[in-house]
């Protein structure tokens, strides 16, 4: 008998539908399906066709924009506000994979340069590089799956896409959008299934791409089992540090700040988590912070007014609620929040110098948190933020281009906002972590760039 899965609010628990839970023969036949796909070269869809699916799917998902945003509030937690704005940029993304596919192109290698090169022409081509695999996080259920199953569409590649379990419909309605678009089936195929054969998914030698979003010791643990030759791209999380140096325009800084630490009850990868404030401007900027984190609307994320929602599990609520409480024991202050809403929201919190050592300094809070801490000299201040493992997005707050260049040079990320909080994105830049933050790059077009192979070809002739 087939297993059901049974999605559930966060927020409240009420059934919002069931889906057939797949076995072990159903991702067996996804796996055969798309591997037959990348054994015959006459199979791949042309590239206009593609483009005109990938143009035909973003107007279908903006035309349903607003049906989709509310499934994606109701199911993962993120406020309506927030989903509308993510729905937004999934068509955004969609459209950019479209008109990326012009830009896979080659390059020219230079030759006649030597006795032995001479009468030869070199050039590349891009081509796909085969079965994509990949596995997504909830906490962006509609656009994490827009940037890991979108690039290998447009690519020529056949994707399989495992959501997660909590919030699968959203994926299913970017399938079903690009099903609609004209995409034949077996190049999309959608998989929800336990773990072990998410693994099974993951590490079959079939795969050539496995592209994952989550955990990092999920991720890092899936990359050491994959088979040999396969690629892959991990996005795991950061503990964002922001440096708010003497010089900072706090009326500016502080509304950023704020949004970049709670949006989604502070469920991003790139969450504003750890602020470094000068000493001289400490008092305004935590009676500030305290003041906009307290006008915050926490509750129902499909209510229109709600700017935090849920967090996506009640045990997230209880361990968010524990390192708070642990970094008390240890000397934080808690300014605001520290409590818990109910038993799925927990309030925006901010808390004051807690040690290097406390969790919810070295490990990613993934919760609505945000740590303040004072310091005296900029560079000591980074050395602190540098102490974890994580290396992913960074900030600076200053007048000075000086400090800003200084900064950005010295702190452990990958990008560096200046004068902006650590979770904006736009979804054609560059956007990946370092260390134990991830492996790879992603984006639409870095993306798409990693789902193709470089193919040298060299023509030899007298008349070159």
């Amino acid at each position: 008998m087939t297993k059901r899965l049974k999605i559930n609010s966060p927020y409240d628990g009420h059934l919002i539908d069931e889906i057939d839970l797949d076995d072990a023969e159903r991702v067996e036949n996804v796996l055969e399906t798309a591997h037959k796909l990348t054994l015959d070269h006459d199979k791949i869809i042309p590239a206009p066709r593609r483009i005109e699916i990938l143009e035909k799917t973003a107007e279908l998902v903006k035309a349903k924009a607003e049906e989709y945003a509310h499934q994606s509030a109701e199911e993962g937690g993120k406020p309506l506000i927030d989903s509308r704005i993510e729905l937004f940029r999934a068509v955004q993304g969609i459209r950019e994979a479209a008109q990326s596919i012009s830009k896979l192109t080659g390059h020219e290698i230079p030759m006649n340069l030597t006795s032995s090169s001479m009468n030869r022409m070199a050039l590349t081509t891009r081509e796909p590089i085969g079965l994509v695999a990949a596995i997504s996080a909830f906490n962006h259920p509609f656009n994490l799956i827009v940037h890991q199953v979108i690039p290998a569409v447009a690519v020529g590649c056949p994707v399989i896409i495992k959501p997660a379990r909590t919030t699968p419909l959203s994926c299913l309605n970017l399938v079903n959008c690009l099903y609609e678009a004209g995409l034949p089936k077996e190049w999309c195929q959608m998989v929800v299934c336990e773990s072990s054969l998410a693994e099974k998914l993951a590490t079959d030698s079939r795969v050539a791409f496995f592209s994952f979003i989550g955990s990092g010791e999920i991720g890092w643990m899936l990359r050491s089992k994959l088979a040999p030759g396969t690629r892959c791209a991990l996005e795991h999380g950061g503990a964002a540090p922001v440096i708010i140096d003497h010089d900072a325009d706090l009326e500016e800084a502080l509304p950023l700040l704020a949004k970049g630490g709670f949006y989604h009850a502070g469920q991003v990868c790139v969450s504003v988590q750890k602020v470094f404030v000068h000493e001289s401007r400490l008092d305004e900027f935590q009676k500030q912070l305290v003041k906009l984190a307290e006008k915050l609307v926490v509750g129902d994320p499909t209510d229109e007014k709600t700017e935090v929602g849920p967090l996506i599990q009640e045990s997230e609520v209880d361990r968010v609620h524990q390192w708070v409480n642990e970094a008390k024991i240890a000397g934080a202050k808690i300014l605001t929040g520290g409590k818990k809403i109910g038993n799925t929201c927990y309030a925006p919190t901010i808390l004051l110098n807690p040690a290097d050592e406390a969790k919810v300094s070295t490990h990613e809070i993934f919760g609505p948190v945000i740590n303040i801490y004072s310091f005296k000299d900029r560079l000591r201040a980074i050395e602190r933020a540098n102490l974890t493992p994580f290396s992913f997005q960074a900030a600076v707050f200053t007048k000075s281009i000086d400090t800003a260049l200084d900064t950005s040079k010295r702190i452990n990320a990958a990008a560096v906002m200046i004068n902006d909080h650590t979770a904006f994105r736009v979804d054609w830049m560059p956007f990946g972590g370092r260390k134990d933050s991830g492996l790879g790059v992603g984006g639409i077009l870095p993306t798409m760039m990693e789902m193709t192979e470089e193919k040298l070809l060299i023509f030899r002739s007298k008349l070159i």
